[in-house]
């Protein structure tokens, strides 16, 4: 027997763990793509080689405003789903194991413990949130221009085109650390992960239990669970 089917054998063998609800991959594919068109968008606006490649600069500008408008969408609608709101508090809660990881990452050393989502993914989805926030207000003081008066928008202007350079470049940080870790990929794919990768990667989560968000280090109650 060849050794390929006998690793796909193995992988197949290895026990999983849920992660990820349908819902939650909906919520983080439709939020994925519609930052792409607002990025693609705004590379075709600002960017004279690409501009003049495209053309339709009209269509852009009406692909970036709309995809910008409707980013918050797809979490409002998630917003229903139980298993998403619990894992929006265990983003919201940041803890004593919190701060050790990030030391660890800092000294490049030393345990790294984290829950459902460690501190580095915490602080991403923090800075995101309120980064879309400030897109979408400067965004509407450029678009409707009777809203404000002109230094406003001005400076709306200044802080929109400097947050979206960070913005790209946090996100393309985002899209490298996934592209590392492929079993993070296939567990928001498919919706689970290998309990290997589990221990290894998230040792104080424990799968299958604080889906109300009450239970775990990151949990409502704010507790550090066990490993």
């Amino acid at each position: 027997m060849s050794p390929r089917p006998e690793s796909a054998a193995a992988a197949a063998d290895r026990p999983r763990v849920p992660r990820f609800t349908r819902a939650e991959h909906r919520v983080h594919r439709a939020t994925g793509a519609l930052m792409a068109v607002c990025v693609a968008t705004a590379a075709c606006l600002y960017l004279p080689f690409l501009a003049e490649l495209v053309g339709r600069r009209a269509l852009m500008v009406t692909l970036h405003e709309w995809s910008g408008i409707l980013l918050p969408v797809p979490l409002l609608f998630g917003l229903a789903s139980r298993a998403l709101r619990a894992d929006l508090t265990r983003l919201n809660r940041f803890g004593p194991h919190d701060r050790t990881w990030l030391r660890a990452v800092l000294r490049r050393r030393g345990a790294r413990p984290a829950g459902k989502f460690n501190a580095g993914q915490k602080l991403y989805a923090a800075w995101l949130a309120g980064a879309v926030l400030v897109m979408t207000g400067t965004g509407l003081l450029m678009w409707f221009t009777h809203l404000a008066p002109l230094v406003w928008r001005t400076g709306a202007t200044f802080v929109h085109d400097w947050l979206a350079l960070s913005l790209l470049i946090v996100i393309g940080g985002h899209v490298w650390m996934a592209y590392r870790d492929p079993e993070s990929r296939v567990g928001l794919r498919t919706g689970s992960v290998e309990a290997a990768w589990a221990r290894r990667e998230h040792p104080l989560w424990r799968p299958g239990e604080g889906a109300d968000g009450k239970r775990g280090p990151d949990g409502a109650d704010g507790k550090p669970g066990n490993p």
